[in-house]
């Protein structure tokens, strides 16, 4: 079964940083991506990023290239989202998600399995 548990959220000033876990466990397949998306209050779901097994590719949405960087241990089964320069528009639910093939679209109907979700909010 798997399973994918978000933490690392909280509440962050304008310009400060933050960096969300996503730990997994349950895949048994060796090709496979982990993404991260976001809601902001009243907008959809968008995506921020994958990064595959087992080569490691990196994928990022336009808008989110330059401030997020997604990385992973493997030892641990943990992805990593680093973000930076944070702002108040990027306030919302942060959610992980697996795909079972490796370099799938960054769209939330194209990953198969979800964690709960963190809330990050970004305000003085």
């Amino acid at each position: 079964q798997v399973q994918l548990v978000e933490s690392g959220g909280g509440l962050v000033q304008p310009g400060g940083s933050l960096r969300l876990s996503c730990a997994v466990s349950g895949i048994s397949m060796n090709y496979y991506a982990i993404g991260w998306f976001r809601q902001a209050p009243g907008k959809e779901r968008e995506g921020i990023s994958y990064i595959s097994s087992p080569d490691d590719t990196k994928h990022y949405a336009d808008s989110m290239k330059g401030r997020f960087a997604i990385s992973r241990d493997v030892a641990t089964n943990t992805v990593f989202l680093e973000m930076n320069r944070l702002q108040p528009e990027d306030t919302g639910v942060y959610w992980c998600a697996a795909d079972v093939t490796p370099w799938p679209r960054l769209d939330s109907t194209a990953f198969d399995f979800w964690g709960r979700g963190t809330q990050v909010t970004v305000s003085s």
